[in-house]
C-alpha cells in the first residue's frame, strides 16, 4: 500500500498527517485559527523528514479539495501542488465534506442520511447530503438554513448533522428526527480511507490545472476607514 501524505486546511483548523498501508504514522494539527500559511510548511517538513527517517518514499499528495475557507483551500492546494512537483508525484483531491462523512460513519453513529455542514456565514453552511453506502443523493450547495430546509429528508427518516456548520444551525432545526454529533471537523488524519482508495484506482488530478472546489467566489471586503 502507499506513503501518502494529507494536508488538510479547508476550515480554521490547519492539519497534516502521513499514512502507510492505512495507518496514520505521523498526525499533527493547530486549532488555533489563522494559522494556515505559517503552520502548514514547517509541518509539512516535518512529515516528510518523519517518512524518510522511516525508510520510506511518499507516493502521492492529498490535500483537501474544498468547499470551505477560500483562504484556507488556496493555501493547501499550493502547498500540496509544491511536494507534488518537488518530489515528482501524483495528486489526489479528497472532499472536505466527504472526509467528515467518511470519519462519522466508520465511527458508528447510526442514521438515514448524513449531512455534514461546513460555516460559511450568517445562518449559510455548504452542505451535501449522503446515505447509508455514501452515495451522494443531493449535491453540495450553499444553504441558507431554516426550519424547512432538510424538511424533505427529515420526513424520510434520521439525519446525522455534523461539522462546524450544524452549530448554528442546532437551535433552528428541531425534528426529533435530527441527530448533532459534536466535534467532527474534516481532518487530515480522516483522509486516509479515501485518498487510497483513490491511489489505487489512479484517480489523480493534473497538478498543473487543479483548483479547489470554492462554491462560492471569493468576495473582498472594503475596509470603513479608508487610509488615504
Amino acid at each position: 500500500m502507499p506513503c501518502i501524505l494529507h494536508i488538510e486546511t479547508s476550515t480554521s483548523i490547519c492539519s497534516v498527517a502521513s499514512s502507510v498501508d492505512g495507518h496514520v504514522i505521523f498526525n499533527k494539527e493547530n486549532k488555533t485559527g489563522g494559522s494556515h500559511a505559517s503552520c502548514l510548511g514547517l509541518y509539512m517538513a516535518e512529515a516528510v523528514e518523519f517518512v524518510r527517517n522511516k525508510g520510506l518514499r511518499p507516493d502521492a499528495v492529498a490535500v483537501s479539495s474544498g468547499p470551505g475557507s477560500y483562504t484556507g483551500l488556496r493555501i493547501g492546494v499550493s502547498e500540496a501542488k509544491g511536494l507534488c512537483y518537488g518530489l515528482g508525484i501524483p495528486l489526489i483531491a479528497v472532499p472536505s465534506l466527504k472526509i467528515m462523512a467518511d470519519a462519522v460513519i466508520r465511527s458508528g453513529v447510526e442514521a438515514d442520511f448524513y449531512c455534514p455542514m461546513i460555516d460559511a456565514r450568517r445562518m449559510e453552511v455548504y452542505a451535501v447530503v449522503y446515505d447509508k453506502q455514501m452515495d451522494e443523493i443531493r449535491e453540495v450547495k450553499a444553504d441558507i438554513v431554516d426550519e424547512t430546509t432538510y424538511s424533505d429528508y427529515l420526513c424520510r427518516g434520521r439525519i446525522a448533522f455534523f461539522g462546524n456548520g450544524s452549530e448554528k444551525c442546532k437551535p433552528v432545526i428541531s425534528s426529533l428526527k435530527a441527530d448533532f454529533i459534536a466535534d467532527v471537523y474534516p481532518a487530515a488524519s480522516s483522509m486516509v480511507t479515501l485518498a487510497e482508495q483513490s491511489y489505487e484506482n489512479k484517480v489523480f488530478e493534473d497538478v498543473a490545472y487543479f483548483e479547489p472546489f470554492y462554491l462560492k467566489e471569493f468576495m473582498a471586503t472594503v475596509p470603513k476607514n479608508k487610509i488615504v
